[in-house]
């Protein structure tokens, strides 16, 4: 067995009724019974938000909603995916000849990914075919991170199938890459806590190596999710990417300003470590050596001595080709002092003073205010719902995953929860029509849930 491995649970059906129902689904669909099941979580990050992918540790926890499939390997090298929810269409392709979509975000394109990720690492010539039906329960393109659950789902479905065995982290940073088949350029976090993660305690996932800390969070608060109700999918915008690079380009400009080699400087964490300085010293050079007002394609390549014909084919992205301005001032100022305030954030945790959640809250706080002005990734519908979060006793508020939409999270003293619950509902939900009959999923409270499971009839 790998070491650390995901586990492998032995269940009775009839106390699952879950797993029971799709069982029977699967049945009425394939004609026979699935030989095992998988279950990966969804997230929800507490603070750090849009720094993994610029090497800094982020903080999240995994959430009770989930991707679980049931699974039959088959003697056929096809691979037959069906939903039980019938919004999502059948699929079937041949095991052998892999084409992943960049272009529709389609929901069996992220169950490629995983399974292409395991067949390209372990070489497989021959890999074997699967019956398939998911059951999702994350509300999608909510940034609680539904595509990624779905990546590392099909990436231990595919592992098992054909009697293979990773670590965690191997699968982790596996299935980090392979959801780039899709286009989302991500850093790691979503896919690293839905392996790594452990009931009853948030982890801060640090990368290069990829390791996970417990982070007990205080007792006498809840963290309450709230959904916008604005969908926004990752790999279908131009935004996120857009952030990705305005990181790289500030990257390469603070890099070249400080004599580093800066076309070997990738992530802004390089220019930190190859200077030796502190968080607080990284933001005031950030405000000597960028402006605030944009930077054009033009201004970059002269700060750089290059060409645009340089820029677009050693720098850019392909999605970033026809981008002719960047914000480089403001993202990397999120960026590093971001990566503070998580550090802030555990060190509050593990120290536990008597006003642990009044500081955590103001944390919380800080980082969506960063989140809003510097790194424009909320929207009006978000800035709302988190007014409306702090207004009815939440001690801090944020956006969490990408933004643009999605979710919020508020951390809620305990004793005000039920109130806080019956008055966000009030105020957000029940007076708009859309909102309306989405508002039983879309507000709830979460405790730290466990990562990535197998589970076999006992």
């Amino acid at each position: 067995m790998a070491a650390d491995a995901p586990g492998t649970l032995p269940v009775q059906l009839v106390e699952q009724p879950r797993l029971q129902k799709l069982k029977e689904m699967f049945i009425s669909k394939f004609g026979s019974a699935p030989k095992f099941y998988v279950r990966a979580p969804g997230r929800v990050n507490l603070i750090g938000e849009h720094i993994d992918y610029c090497g800094y540790a982020v903080l999240p926890m995994a959430i009770e909603q989930d991707i679980l499939i049931a699974v039959e390997p088959v003697k056929t090298q096809v691979v037959q995916l069906a939903n039980t929810n019938s919004l999502y269409l059948d699929f079937s392709t041949s095991v052998n000849n892999i084409q992943i979509n960049k272009t529709k975000p389609q929901w069996h394109n992220y169950f490629l990914c995983g399974l292409k990720g395991i067949q390209e690492h372990f070489g497989l010539n021959n890999p074997t075919g699967m019956n398939c039906l998911l059951d999702g329960t994350i509300p999608p393109s909510s940034g609680l991170s539904s595509s990624s659950a779905l990546v590392c789902c099909a990436g231990l479905v595919t592992l098992r199938a054909n009697g293979k065995t990773l670590s965690k982290v191997d699968l982790a940073e596996i299935c980090t890459k392979s959801e780039r088949y899709i286009g989302t350029e991500g850093g790691g976090m979503d896919q690293s806590i839905s392996f790594l993660a452990e009931e009853g305690t948030a982890k801060l996932i640090e990368f290069s190596p990829l390791r996970a800390t417990d982070v007990r969070l205080p007792s006498g608060a809840a963290f309450v999710i709230a959904n916008s109700c604005v969908e926004m999918n990752k790999a279908a915008t131009s935004h996120y990417n857009i952030r990705v690079m305005e990181c790289r380009l500030a990257t390469k400009l603070l890099s070249k300003s400080k004599g580093l080699d800066w076309k070997k400087t990738l992530r802004l964490q390089d220019v930190q470590t190859k200077l030796g300085v502190s968080l607080e010293e990284m933001l005031t050079i950030v405000e000597e050596v960028l402006h605030p007002e944009p930077y054009s394609t033009e201004e970059i390549c002269k700060c750089l001595g290059i060409s645009l014909e340089e820029l677009r084919s050693q720098i850019l992205s392909q999605n970033t080709q026809d981008v002719s301005t960047f914000k480089l001032y403001q993202r990397a100022k999120h960026v590093y002092s971001e990566a503070a305030r998580v550090l802030e954030f555990k060190k509050i945790c593990n120290e536990a003073p008597a006003n642990a959640i009044q500081l955590l809250g103001e944390l919380m706080n800080q980082s969506y205010i960063s989140c809003r002005e510097m790194y424009e990734c909320s929207c009006p519908e978000l800035d709302r719902l988190v007014d409306i979060c702090l207004q009815f006793g939440a001690i801090g508020s944020r956006l969490t995953g990408a933004g643009w939409g999605g979710c919020t999270v508020s951390m809620v003293p305990t004793d005000k929860l039920n109130a806080f619950l019956k008055n966000v509902k009030k105020a957000y939900y029940q007076t708009d029509v859309q909102r309306l009959p989405l508002e039983n999923n879309s507000l709830f409270a979460t405790k730290p849930g466990r990562g990535a499971l197998v589970f076999v009839e006992a």
